[in-house]
């Protein structure tokens, strides 16, 4: 009997007429069988729980690592991983090459040598001296941050300056813990951070080995070892001139904070060995034999350089120094006169703080960043109402003032001119995108003077000031205009 005789002889049960609730119910049976089928598809299909061989559907919106891809040539055979190209590196982002004659100013960073031994995760920074050279006045400065100022981390919030490298680097933002450490600080100090240059305590001991001997005059006694806990101690005594002529003496007595001046203390002894150094280098005897040995002195100990500045702006800036009288080159530590001292909770901890006083921290700027001394005035005494000093005092301040009429009334020339018969410098004068009722001030930089004068004349309040640091706008304060100042400005 073949297949088909069988079927022939196969007979099926007669169904009688279904009653509505049989319907109901094979429906929903019917409906629940092709849902779990359903169901149970999908789930072999897109399980990620577990590895398992083949690749899931786009359906299932997973994606494979680069490396578990099948990728089908136009025959449809699969490709072997070793012929794919690798994926295209974005290159990193670096500044523009100097042009010999625009002020600069680059960023020293040191790293806390504690971080580095114990290895528990990126290092926080020891150092942070920001120098300026200035080709057309033929002047330099130098300015030390303590480690401990309390300051606005870009993306990070409120936190000691030191973690601002480390935050960077942890996270790995472009630039890294120096690109974080620079924007920090120029947010910080109201000026652009240009370079930075970061050399680990090895590499300095060994450039210092290759410069030789160099002279400082500590003004207290000092035991002389180079992180701590080391078999080779020098004691140093005050008193006069001392040569040092080894690289790890110079860098114990760089990094010493165990003087009554603690860490300022420190700062000071770091910007007398920069200085030391310069003169070394630029000896006449011993500059021609710095410069023919550079090449190879960079070539040995780049290994521990970072920087992103070229080599031959380097080089420039090795002939410029030499033209920069001593004289010329200033030098600050934002100290205990700058500051007020408080305790925080950092990492569940407490933790000691500096909070920077913003007047007094202008001025020594001021007196380091530009050729002609500090243009910022003298603080204004807190809780001061004297509308005339506070006049002067915006008007020292010089701060650059946009302003932009959110009224669409074309206030913003009159208030223009308004502004400037009180001796405001109004720079730019423009519509605003969008109406306001409440006039808004948007901090750009730090020039508070104009802030507390448009508060003193129209009454503004401490809610109608946004504070927006951005050290490449092209001006420090933009007013928007608001209706409930414009029946104030004739």
């Amino acid at each position: 009997m073949n297949r088909f005789e069988f079927l022939k002889k196969l007979k099926f049960p007669k169904l009688g007429r279904l009653s509505v609730g049989q319907i109901i119910f094979w429906v929903i049976t019917v409906a629940l069988g092709i849902g779990a089928f359903i169901f149970a598809n999908n789930l072999t299909q897109c399980w990620n729980l577990t590895q398992l061989p083949g690749i899931a559907p786009a359906a299932c919106g997973i994606t494979s690592d680069t490396g578990d891809q099948i990728v089908l040539n136009e025959e449809g055979t699969p490709l072997p991983p070793e012929v794919l190209p690798p994926a295209p590196i974005a290159a990193p982002e670096l500044p523009p090459s100097w042009d010999g004659a625009s002020r600069i100013n680059i960023l020293f960073i040191g790293l806390d040598a504690r971080d580095l031994d114990a290895q528990s995760g990126p290092p926080r920074s020891d150092t942070m001296m920001l120098v300026t050279i200035d080709p057309l006045s033929k002047t330099a400065g130098m300015l030390s941050i303590p480690r401990d100022m309390w300051v606005n981390i870009p993306g990070f919030g409120y936190s000691r300056i030191n973690t601002a490298y480390s935050s960077g680097e942890g996270n790995n933002l472009p630039g890294g813990g120096p690109g974080l450490a620079m924007k920090t600080v120029s947010q910080f100090l109201g000026v652009p951070v240009d370079y930075y240059l970061q050399v680990d305590f090895t590499v300095f001991i060994d450039a210092m080995d290759w410069i030789g001997c160099i002279y400082v005059n500590p003004t207290e006694k000092m035991i002389l070892d180079p992180i701590g806990g080391g078999t080779d101690k020098v004691v140093l005594t005050p008193g006069g001139t001392r040569e040092l002529c080894q690289g790890w003496r110079v860098l114990a007595y760089a990094r010493n904070r165990h003087t009554s001046g603690g860490d300022f203390d420190r700062a000071r002894r770091q910007q007398e060995v920069v200085l030391a150094i310069r003169d070394k280098v630029l000896d006449p005897e011993y500059f021609p034999t710095f410069i023919a040995q550079a090449p190879q002195m960079y070539q040995e100990l780049s290994y521990g350089i970072q920087t992103n500045m070229s080599f031959e702006d380097a080089l420039k800036l090795a002939v410029l120094a030499k033209d920069i009288d001593y004289e010329s080159i200033k030098s600050g530590v934002i100290d205990t006169t700058m500051v007020t001292f408080d305790s925080v909770i950092l990492g569940g901890e407490p933790a000691s703080i500096m909070k920077p006083i913003a007047d007094k921290i202008r001025v020594l700027r001021d007196d380091i960043f530009t050729a002609s001394g500090p243009l910022s005035p003298l603080a204004v005494p807190s809780g001061n109402t004297d509308v005339n000093l506070i006049t002067q005092a915006m008007r020292d301040e010089g701060a650059r003032v946009r302003i932009m009429d959110g009224t669409f009334t074309g206030l913003e020339q009159r208030a223009g001119s308004f502004f400037q018969s009180y001796g405001m410098n109004v720079t730019e004068v423009a519509p605003s995108p969008e109406s306001y009722s409440q006039t808004v001030i948007v901090v750009y930089g730090p020039k508070l003077y104009t802030i507390k004068w448009m508060q003193g004349v129209f009454g503004l309040s401490d809610r109608q000031i946004r504070f927006n640091p951005d050290p490449n706008s092209s001006v420090d304060i933009e007013i928007r205009l608001g209706t409930d100042i414009s029946g104030s400005i004739p």
